[in-house]
């Protein structure tokens, strides 16, 4: 494995290496080592990213869609490249372990792939206007055409992926990009505008800037030049961009408390070895990670003890060990408050039976029981390796429980009648429902996104294409 020595970043701008006015150093979530010095974007520099982006778009609007196509499929063929290189920034920059993070890697490349398809797959349709008596002799057709400038807003749980999710479908759609990452994590992104730029991408059609959210975030959300946003984040900031964004499209991929419903008749220990995946890779930090579980009372007690088990078997440690399947937490803070969030759920009654306590950024992996609907580390969005096992008499009843939630992302259902499966497939108010797997399983091609404070609009690229291009209606006269 290579030694990646302390590096300096610069803005992505107009495919130029700009220096900031500003930096700030990087630290490891595990080490707190610092690892980089990166920019910290002030205003005018966003703006010159704008300004770039902008000036792009027609360029990008006028490419041909095997051009953009093939722009993609040499960005595949160099992230194949360097792979590993990209899977060791991943679990430098994010505390994620290698080899969840070279899952991401593999991941982000079938999601460039799938870009480089759709970008040839943008169809339009014909309509028959005679339908009507005075659309008689006229031809009509739709065509769809990139909006212009989109503005990406990226977490920090899949610096690389979720960067593809949106940087992908802009591409292929012939749009341009001001790209903001996660603070914690902007390496990744700017990696990917090495390749980008290598794999002969435009200049002005990516530009990547790092710093406040705050700042860049409104900027973004505010401009006029800036046709839509994509955002994936928390609630809180994903509500306060709908209401700064006027008449701008928004798709917001936002939080959730994932939960997955064990009826009476499965084999548990496939289910739990399922389910201890669900709830601790990349430490819980994942949108769909598995956070509630509701058991049938009738195999409640198997699968309580067949979890803790499991779950006292998963290694903490080093992100860089491959053997590690939890390492540290995004920061200090996101420890503390899990640790106030377990606490609370105790002094309320709650029985914490494994984890509950952290060894530095490390938060162990915890499994709590008898934890109500109102507590935090149930009604809200954890964000760390914590489970809440739940008994219930019945698969209806743990359908009003996944649905009692201000969140509505992905459930899923473990069941070998169909019936019950087809109910709850009806019944549960999510975006995705899975049957026999857990609310955690996501490719990268499958419409993605949630309701309620969820989110609004659907990534997966052919999905998310869609939000950002305009249609177009033509009509002729033959008369």
């Amino acid at each position: 494995m290579t030694t990646q020595t302390e590096v300096k970043k610069h803005l992505f701008i107009n495919n130029e290496w700009k220096e900031a006015v500003g930096y700030k150093a990087l630290t490891s979530p595990y080490s707190n080592e610092t690892i980089a010095h990166v920019p910290v974007a002030n205003e005018a520099e966003v703006d010159e990213a704008i300004e770039a982006a902008y000036r792009a778009t027609k360029i990008m609007a006028s490419m041909p869609a095997h051009e953009r196509a093939s722009i993609l499929e040499r960005l595949v063929a160099l992230l194949e490249e360097r792979s590993e290189e990209a899977a060791e920034i991943i679990a430098k920059e994010a505390a994620k372990p290698i080899t969840t993070a070279r899952d991401e890697v593999k991941r982000t490349i079938q999601t460039y792939k799938f870009a480089a398809e759709e970008a040839k797959r943008i169809y339009g349709e014909t309509l028959p206007l005679d339908a009507a008596p005075s659309g008689e002799n006229r031809i009509a057709y739709t065509v769809h055409e990139p909006i212009g400038v989109i503005g990406a807003i990226t977490p920090f749980n899949f610096p690389m992926n979720l960067v593809a999710h949106k940087v992908g479908p802009a591409i292929a759609t012939g749009n341009t990009v001001v790209l903001k990452p996660a603070s914690q994590t902007p390496l990744s992104s700017y990696f990917l505008a090495e390749l980008l730029k290598e794999a002969g991408l435009p200049a002005g059609a990516l530009n990547v800037v790092s710093g406040s959210g705050q700042l860049i975030g409104d900027k973004l959300v505010t401009d006029d030049r800036i046709a839509a946003i994509t955002f994936t984040g928390s609630p809180a900031v994903g509500i306060g961009i709908r209401n700064k964004a006027g008449l701008k499209r928004v798709t917001l991929e936002l939080g959730s408390n994932a939960a997955v419903i064990i009826d009476e008749d499965v084999d548990l220990d496939k289910v739990v070895a399922r389910c201890v995946t669900g709830a601790y890779s990349n430490q819980g930090q994942v949108c769909i990670s598995l956070q509630r579980v509701y058991i049938h009372e009738r195999v409640y007690d198997a699968f309580v003890e067949k979890f803790v088990e499991a779950t006292r078997k998963v290694q903490m440690g080093d992100p860089l060990d491959p053997q590690t399947v939890v390492s540290a937490l995004i920061s200090k803070g996101d420890v503390e408050r899990s640790l106030n969030w377990i606490e609370e759920a105790k002094q309320s009654g709650a029985e914490v039976v494994v984890g509950g306590t952290s060894t530095g950024n490390i938060l162990h992996p915890t499994v709590i029981l008898s934890a109500n609907s109102s507590m935090k580390v149930s009604c809200q969005e954890v964000f760390a390796p914590i489970v809440i096992l739940n008994k219930c008499q019945s698969v209806e009843e743990a359908i009003e429980q996944v649905n009692d939630s201000k969140f509505g992302l992905q459930a899923g259902v473990y069941t070998n009648n169909v019936h019950t499966a087809l109910d709850a497939a009806e019944k549960l108010h999510v975006g995705g429902v899975m049957i026999n797997d857990i609310p955690t399983f996501r490719v990268d091609h499958m419409p993605y996104g949630g309701v309620k404070e969820s989110g609004t609009g659907r990534e997966g690229i052919k999905y998310a294409m869609e939000d950002m291009m305009e249609l177009k209606l033509v009509v002729f006269n033959r008369n």
